[in-house]
């Protein structure tokens, strides 16, 4: 069985798509726990704000396998359209962040809309080369990105 954090995220219809993407997850895998909400500033685009959050799960699929069986059949079936537009405003965006403890994407480090929802499940993890915790970075991005800290996914 393999360990993943997953970060979710929306800014069409949100309060929707969250959730609705949750609950389609534990058709193919066990989902241990949710992270808050974290709502932020797009990056890229004048679009609407997202909002984000963490999903910590447990599969017996290989990551490739998970993300393009699973992940991208969740997107698809929630009407996430994809184009030339990294940074286009989405239904519902799937990724993973963790893998068997491993970190997928350094963004982890540097972005707030990552770290913060993050942070929630896996705070002790410490950033190679500055010893300095999720929790703690999450907490300097907080200072300079002012996200809002919104109740749990309904």
């Amino acid at each position: 069985m393999h360990q993943a954090i997953l970060l979710i995220g929306s800014n069409i219809a949100p309060l929707e798509n969250l959730p609705a993407s949750i609950k389609q997850l534990r058709e193919f895998c066990q989902v241990f726990s949710v992270s808050p909400i974290w709502e932020t500033q797009a990056i890229g685009t004048l679009g609407p704000n997202f909002l984000n959050a963490a999903v910590q799960v447990m599969t017996g699929m290989e990551s490739d396998v998970f993300k393009w069986q699973a992940l991208r059949t969740i997107e698809n079936r929630l009407g996430r359209v994809r184009s030339d537009d990294k940074n286009a405003p989405r239904t519902i965006d799937i990724d993973i962040i963790i893998w068997d403890h491993q970190v997928m994407d350094d963004s982890l480090w540097t972005q707030a809309h990552i770290a913060l929802p993050v942070s929630a499940l896996v705070s002790e993890l410490v950033q190679p080369g500055t010893g300095k915790t999720l929790n703690a970075i999450a907490q300097e991005l907080c200072e300079k990105s002012q996200p809002i800290e919104h109740p749990d996914i309904p």
